[in-house]
């Protein structure tokens, strides 16, 4: 019990905590078991396919909840980590909304975990404020000036291993949604908004089932009006692409739409199709756009998806991280990001992300150019896009080549993003670019999909793991301080070069930290 943690970790809210706990663990458990099931049957030779058991709600006429206060506008949205200076800085940078970010911009410290909450309750209180060491003071701006403040917790297959309920350390999910909405629901309310939410990483249906209960029995226990908490699901999964119209219908009373989450999207298909061989690898990071076939289709379907059933489509992060050293550099990145922004106002997509303040204009920019004085377009149904599972499949289609340029910007990105987190630090700005835990995924499963795929270099060298020490070795070196780099350097060798491949990184990660 740090400081103030008696101010969030109440009897009221732990017995809160308890219930959902409770009433919903053995669901979850469940659920993340027929994600193996599922599993198995991809590795050994299945495709994914839309369901033939619900084609009666993909082809009905329905619609979610209307847009909720402070969500009907979100043409820029900007995410970030919970801690006290990020808070008022998202709050204040401009953006219509603020992803407020327990996931992956978040190490799972206690600390960060429970001081989030305390910060994100201040903040609706106005008493959050920040000072440097340097003196340099940070304030909220007035009221009607911040962004709505939208929280990301944890994905279903993280649990929280500082309290247990039953013996047993209960979801992360629930933990951080229990927080929030215990402490801040009619906070929120009273700032004319509500408790709104963004659910990561979920691979079915049945799992947005899950949230939607959650919901309706939070809302029963808090006493606020069933529909009250909104929330948008993160397309991030390959499975949950087949399941879009499914996973809105199951939260439709409480839906506020999709996002198109573009970099565990693409770890997420390196993950299921790991060891079906080299129509299934994917070339340097770097290289897989929003352009290439498969993506092009993912986020077409999702606008599609979204305003045949009146939700909001949110576009993908433009994660770089602008450098006042160096002119060039930012040119050309701001040209991108402008290029980005600009596809995805003119495709459909309602609002998109940035991970820096500086990006904000860019993106107003971008997406006041289509919309005018509109707050969405929702009303542009995309009925000329027909997206097939083929095409959603497409990987092979790819273009680009793994080289050893790509191999070893994997390898730097990972060790420098491990160090940071084993250190507390979720978001890391690496190359001018922020790195959190999706973008790393990425970097380590594809090491580890290139060498059980013998998948060789544009040099014609083959990746292996002695190929990628060698890396490891070179890339401390320039990095300097190698015994700093001792444990994320051991993590990473974990989660790319161990024959057994770990799901997510940051289970063994949230182990070796207190």
């Amino acid at each position: 019990m740090l400081d103030r943690f008696d101010e969030i970790l109440t009897p009221e809210a732990l017995a809160f905590l308890g219930l959902l706990e409770s009433r919903f663990g053995a669901r979850r458990r469940e659920l993340l078991a027929a994600r193996q099931v599922r599993q198995q049957a991809i590795s050994a030779g299945a495709n994914l396919a839309f369901l033939p058991e619900t084609e009666a709600v993909r082809a009905g006429d329905w619609k979610v909840a209307p847009p909720a206060p402070g969500l009907i506008d979100r043409r820029v949205e900007i995410t970030g980590p919970t801690d006290r200076r990020m808070t008022i800085n998202a709050l204040n940078s401009g953006a219509r909304v603020w992803l407020a970010d327990f996931e992956d911009a978040s190490a799972p410290f206690w600390e960060n975990q429970v001081g989030g909450q305390l910060n994100l309750r201040d903040a609706l209180d106005r008493t959050v404020d920040f000072t440097t060491e340097e003196g340099r003071a940070y304030a909220l701006q007035p009221e009607e000036s911040l962004a709505t403040i939208v929280v990301r917790p944890r994905g279903w297959h993280l649990e929280e291993k500082h309290l247990l309920v039953d013996g047993q350390p209960m979801s992360a999910s629930l933990f951080d949604f229990g927080l929030y909405v215990f402490h801040c629901a009619k906070r929120q309310l009273a700032h004319g908004k509500g408790p709104y939410f963004y659910l990561p990483k979920m691979e079915s249906h049945l799992e947005a089932r899950l949230w939607n209960d959650v919901f309706v029995l939070a809302q029963e226990t808090i006493g606020i009006p069933q529909g009250t908490i909104r929330a948008t699901v993160l397309i991030e999964t390959f499975p949950a692409a087949f399941e879009m119209e499914e996973m809105l219908y199951e939260l439709r009373e409480h839906s506020s739409g999709l996002n198109a989450g573009r970099w565990d999207f693409i770890f997420s298909i390196i993950k299921k199709f790991r060891t079906r061989g080299r129509d299934w690898v994917l070339p340097d990071r770097s290289a897989v756009t929003m352009t290439v076939p498969f993506m092009r289709a993912y986020t077409e379907l999702l606008v599609r998806t979204c305003h045949k059933h009146g939700a909001h489509a949110i576009g993908g992060m433009a994660a770089f991280i602008p450098s006042r050293r160096d002119p060039e550099v930012n040119a050309v990145a701001m040209e991108r990001v402008h290029a980005d922004k600009k596809r995805e106002a003119g495709d459909g997509f309602d609002g998109s992300w940035v991970a820096h303040p500086d990006l904000v204009p860019i993106c107003f920019e971008e997406f006041d150019a289509v919309l005018g004085t509109r707050p969405n377009q929702l009303e542009r149904l995309r009925e000329d896009v027909q997206v097939t599972a083929e095409q959603l499949l497409s990987i092979k289609e790819t273009p680009g080549a793994v080289t050893e340029a790509g191999l070893r910007n994997n390898v730097s990105a990972g060790l420098q993003y491990l160090k940071a987190w084993l250190g507390g630090l979720g978001a890391v700005a690496i190359f001018n670019l922020m790195e959190d835990a999706a973008t790393v995924e990425i970097a380590r499963s594809q090491i580890w999909q290139w060498i059980h795929n013998d998948v060789a270099l544009d040099d014609g060298r083959v990746v292996t793991a002695e190929l990628v020490r060698t890396l490891l070795d070179e890339e401390i070196a320039k990095l300097g301080d190698p015994d700093g780099y001792a444990e994320a350097r051991r993590l990473f060798e974990q989660v790319a070069l161990a024959d057994e491949y770990e799901d997510f990184l940051t289970i063994p990660a949230y182990a070796a930290i207190p």
